[in-house]
C-alpha cells in the first residue's frame, strides 16, 4: 500500500491518493490535478477511482478533469442526482489491489455525504484508515446550516447520528483523514493538525464530548459566515464544472490594455502588501494579497467579468491562477505587464488610502475622534478583545453594512495584522467613502504597543 497526502494551501483543502497492484483511487481532488497523475505515477499506478465524499462548496471539484485525464470513474453519494458520476450506497465496496474500500453514508453536513473506510486486506481485516470529508474534522464537525434555519436542528441531529454510530465505532485506532485543515470556511475550530485518530478525536475533540440534545441546541444558534460564493460552486460541482485539460495562461497586459479592460468593466485586483497599496493603486481595485485570495476572493469577485491581478512586479503568477481557478474563475484576462510601476510611469490615475501605525492611531482617537471600524470575525473580536469605542463589521459583509458607516468623517479600519484592513479600505473606497485609513499591525501590533484592550 501507499499513500500521498495533497494540500491545496488558502482554502485549506485536503485530498488524498492511495493506491496498491498498479490501481489507485483519488478522494476528494481539486481542479488542477497534475499532481494526482505525477505521484500516481511515481508510484507506476494508474487512477481508477475517484471519490467525491460530498458536493464541494467552497473549490471546484476536480473530479471530472481528472476523470477527463485518466478514464477513472466518479463515485458520488446518492441522496443527490449529479449529473455526472456514479451512486454509491452503504456498504459498497472496491477493491484495489490489496486494499479494500467500503462505503458509510454519512448525511448532515449535506445529505449525500459519505465517509469512505480503507481496510489493508495484505494486513489486517480491520479498519485502517477512513477519509471522512466533511463529516469529522481534527478537533471540530462540519457545519451544518447549509439548509438554512429551519433545517438546522434536522441536520445537526444527522451529522451528530453519523460521527456516534458509523464513524466512531470504526475503532480507536484508525487514521482520520478529513478533507480540510485549519483555516477552512467549512469548520469554525479545526485543529492545525495534519492527521488525526478516531481515538484522540474522541478524547480530545470537544464538540464530541456533547451530549446529542447539547450539540442540537448549540449547532441551531451557530451562525458561521457564509461566503457568497459557495452557492456557485454548490451548482458547479452537482452539474460539473468546465474542463480545463491544463491550467489556464493568461497573458501579461500592457498598460493600455488595462485600462481598456477597466472602461469596459473589469475586475482589478491588487496582491501587493497592504503598505504599497495605501501608496498608491489602480483606482477602483480590490485590495486583495496573495495568501487571503483564496478566503476572500469569493466576497467580493463576480464569475462574469474578466479579472486583471497587479503586483509590484510579474512574481510567479502560475500561483495566483491556481487559487482563482480552484475557485472557479475562469475569467482571469492577465496581469499588468511590469506590476504597478509600469501604470505610474505611464501618467495614468493613481489612487490612495492612507495608513497609520498604532502609535498615531492613539494619538488620533484622542485628537481627532475618527470611526473606528474593527474588521475581523466575530471570533478574534471576542476572544482576543478590541480596540475600546471601536464598531464592528466582518470585512466578506461590509457592503451589506455600509449604511452604517458615516462618510464624511475619517475612517480608521483595524484587522488582526493589517491585510483585512487593507481589503475593508480598498472596498470602502470602491464605495466612495473618501478619507480612510488602515492600521499597520492591527490588534497585534495594538496590544505589543501596550494600549488598552476591551472585552
Amino acid at each position: 500500500m501507499w499513500f500521498e497526502r495533497i494540500v491545496a494551501e488558502g482554502l485549506s483543502h485536503t485530498s488524498y491518493l492511495v493506491g496498491s497492484g498498479g490501481q489507485a483511487a483519488a478522494i476528494d481532488p481539486r481542479r488542477d490535478c497534475d499532481s494526482y497523475l505525477d505521484r500516481a505515477d511515481r508510484h507506476d499506478a494508474v487512477i481508477t477511482h475517484i471519490f467525491e465524499t460530498h458536493r464541494n462548496e467552497d473549490y471546484v471539484s476536480g473530479a471530472l478533469e481528472l476523470a477527463h485525464r485518466c478514464s477513472a470513474k466518479i463515485y458520488h453519494g446518492s441522496r443527490m442526482d449529479f449529473a455526472y458520476g456514479n451512486a454509491v450506497r452503504e456498504g459498497d465496496r472496491f477493491t484495489l489491489g490489496t486494499l479494500e474500500l467500503f462505503i458509510l453514508e454519512t448525511p448532515g453536513h449535506t445529505e449525500e455525504s459519505i465517509t469512505v473506510v480503507l481496510v489493508d486486506a495484505e494486513v489486517s481485516r480491520e479498519p485502517y484508515m477512513v477519509f471522512s470529508g466533511d463529516t469529522l474534522f481534527a478537533g471540530d464537525i462540519a457545519r451544518t446550516d447549509f439548509f438554512g434555519p429551519t433545517k438546522k436542528a434536522e441536520m445537526a441531529g444527522k451529522i451528530y447520528d453519523s460521527i456516534s454510530t458509523k464513524i466512531l465505532p470504526l475503532g480507536d485506532g484508525v487514521i482520520l483523514c478529513p478533507a480540510h485543515g485549519a483555516g477552512s470556511a467549512c469548520g469554525s475550530e479545526i485543529a492545525d493538525h495534519p492527521f488525526s485518530t478516531i481515538g484522540y478525536e474522541r478524547r480530545a475533540n470537544p464538540v464530541l464530548a456533547l451530549k446529542k440534545d447539547a450539540f442540537i441546541a448549540r449547532r441551531t444558534t451557530e451562525s458561521p459566515y457564509l461566503p457568497p460564493y459557495f452557492r456557485q460552486m454548490e451548482i458547479v460541482n452537482k452539474d460539473g464544472p468546465a474542463l480545463l485539460n491544463t491550467l489556464p495562461r493568461p497573458q501579461p497586459l500592457p498598460v493600455a490594455a488595462v485600462a481598456s479592460l477597466i472602461i469596459s468593466g473589469c475586475q482589478i485586483v491588487d496582491i501587493r502588501s497592504p503598505t504599497s497599496f495605501a501608496a498608491g493603486h489602480i483606482p477602483g481595485s480590490l485590495s486583495l494579497w496573495r495568501d487571503g485570495i483564496a478566503s476572500f476572493a469569493g466576497w467580493y469577485l463576480d464569475y462574469t467579468r474578466p479579472i486583471v491581478f497587479v503586483d509590484d512586479f510579474t512574481c510567479n503568477p502560475d500561483a495566483v491562477i491556481r487559487h482563482f481557478v480552484r475557485m472557479g474563475y475562469d475569467t482571469t484576462a492577465g496581469w499588468l505587464a511590469g506590476g504597478f510601476p509600469a501604470w505610474f510611469r505611464a501618467a495614468r490615475p493613481v489612487g490612495t488610502t492612507g495608513a497609520c501605525t498604532v502609535q498615531e492611531l492613539e494619538k488620533r482617537l484622542t485628537r481627532e475622534k475618527p470611526f473606528l471600524l474593527d474588521v475581523r470575525d466575530r471570533k478574534n473580536r471576542e476572544r482576543i478583545g478590541f480596540i475600546p469605542g471601536s464598531h464592528h463589521v466582518y470585512v466578506g459583509e461590509l457592503p451589506q453594512h455600509l449604511r452604517e458607516i458615516p462618510k464624511g468623517r475619517l475612517l480608521v479600519i483595524y484587522c488582526d495584522s493589517g491585510f483585512k484592513g487593507s481589503l475593508a479600505a480598498s472596498v470602502l473606497a470602491m464605495h466612495g467613502f473618501a478619507d480612510v485609513i488602515s492600521v499597520l499591525g492591527g490588534m497585534q501590533a495594538w496590544i505589543k504597543a501596550g494600549y488598552p484592550v476591551e472585552r
